[in-house]
């Protein structure tokens, strides 16, 4: 089965998805940190979901929307040897669709209208769907550029990730919609028929003449932009298809998780979208399940007072006062029963590992790490156990 490796290096853009908890961003800066040391080339990680401490783990004050390389001293003091260079940006939303406004407006007054407009500036700074779309923009402008080798994505939670999926489409439909057409004819013609008097009258009283207005401008200046937002919307769209795309699913196997997982997996199956792997973060290690084990923790949940006599000697012999054979038996009991708890997860676990990997070209699994991921160094760690 290929490994991650092989489809960071045959893939241009990976987009990573996953519920909200996962290690979904850590998992993506690992990917890019590690990539861009064993690939070289320049790799860049475009967070969507904004995560402030990123910046800390990657020994950065901060970045947003322009790229911002990671210092290639700090990589080399993590552990990894420099074969490329590590860019990390996130998104701006209001920044990206003014810039978008910018390149797509057919002339200055055009454009300075737009960005004046207040409804502009409600939809730009609040609306969701608004930063799913120039998500997807942004990623298609980078791409479009060749200014690097390897796009790494992080999402939005899974079920909000299935907006930003889709959000090209809409926004193809939007720009060509009857509704759209509806709205602007008005305002193009000295006539106001005698089907839309009634609704901008009743409109005029509730919402005010000033409303009315703004959103009339707004859709007029906007239809200005209409081929060049279509054509791009369309863009956009087919470079999630493209065969240089692909998709990485991270998931816990906690249950919750795991559906979500599916849920995305399926919305991907559906869209003809190609998942290139399933990461499995804080799995239980297969030693859990190991036969010999199994067997020695079965031993001593039935008891043992030979070795608990001969382990409560030898701790007495270090720690004068602790030979207590009787308490020493009842923590071998404990620690047998124990063992047998997470065996039961751990064989549940690999149950749902097998069924995700049905779904999806590779499967990786993480274990616990030993420290929270809170530097370059454990990034370069948990990329390296995912590689």
């Amino acid at each position: 089965m290929a490994g991650l490796e092989q489809l960071c290096a045959s893939r241009e853009i990976i987009i990573t998805c996953g519920s909200g908890g996962v290690g979904k961003t850590t998992t993506a800066a690992a990917l890019g940190a590690y990539a861009a040391a064993r690939l070289g080339g320049k790799v860049l990680v475009l967070t969507v979901d904004p995560a402030k401490r990123l910046a800390t783990a990657l020994g950065l004050e901060q970045f947003g929307n322009i790229e911002t390389r990671v210092p290639e001293e700090l990589i080399v003091e993590a552990g990894l040897e420099s074969g490329g260079e590590l860019w990390v940006a996130m998104l701006d939303t209001k920044q990206s669709w003014d810039d978008l406004v910018r390149s797509n407006a057919p002339d200055p007054a055009t454009r300075d209208s737009i960005l004046a407009n207040p409804l502009y500036r409600n939809i730009t700074g609040r609306f969701v769907q608004s930063h799913d779309y120039i998500a997807m923009e942004r990623l298609y402008e980078i791409h479009a550029s060749g200014r690097y080798d390897l796009i790494i994505v992080d999402t939005p939670p899974s079920r909000n990730a299935i907006d930003f999926l889709d959000a090209p489409e809409r926004m193809a439909d939007f720009v060509s919609s009857s509704l759209l057409r509806w709205l602007i004819t008005p305002s193009r013609s000295r006539l106001v028929t005698a089907a839309s008097r009634p609704f901008t009258t009743i409109a005029d009283r509730i919402l005010g003449a000033q409303f009315l207005s703004d959103i009339t401008e707004f859709f007029v200046l906007f239809q200005t932009m209409y081929e060049g937002f279509a054509e791009r919307a369309e863009s956009v769209g087919r470079t999630l298809s493209d065969r240089r795309t692909s998709f990485v699913v991270v998931t816990t196997l906690e249950e919750g998780p795991v559906r979500d997982a599916e849920f995305f997996l399926t919305a991907l199956a559906e869209r003809d979208l190609h998942c290139g792997a399933v990461i499995l973060n804080k799995a239980l290690p297969l030693s859990c399940t190991d036969p010999v084990a199994t067997a020695i923790a079965g031993r001593l949940s039935t008891g043992s007072a030979g070795l608990a006599d001969e382990l409560a000697a030898a701790v007495g012999d270090s720690i004068p006062g602790l030979a207590d054979s009787a308490q020493t038996e009842r923590v071998l009991r404990e620690l047998g029963r124990s063992y047998g708890d997470y065996r039961v997860v751990a064989i549940r676990e690999r149950e749902q590992a097998a069924s995700l990997a049905k779904l999806a070209d590779v499967l990786v699994t993480s274990p616990h790490l030993d420290r929270d991921v809170g530097d370059l160094a454990g990034l370069v760690a948990l990329g390296q156990s995912l590689w």
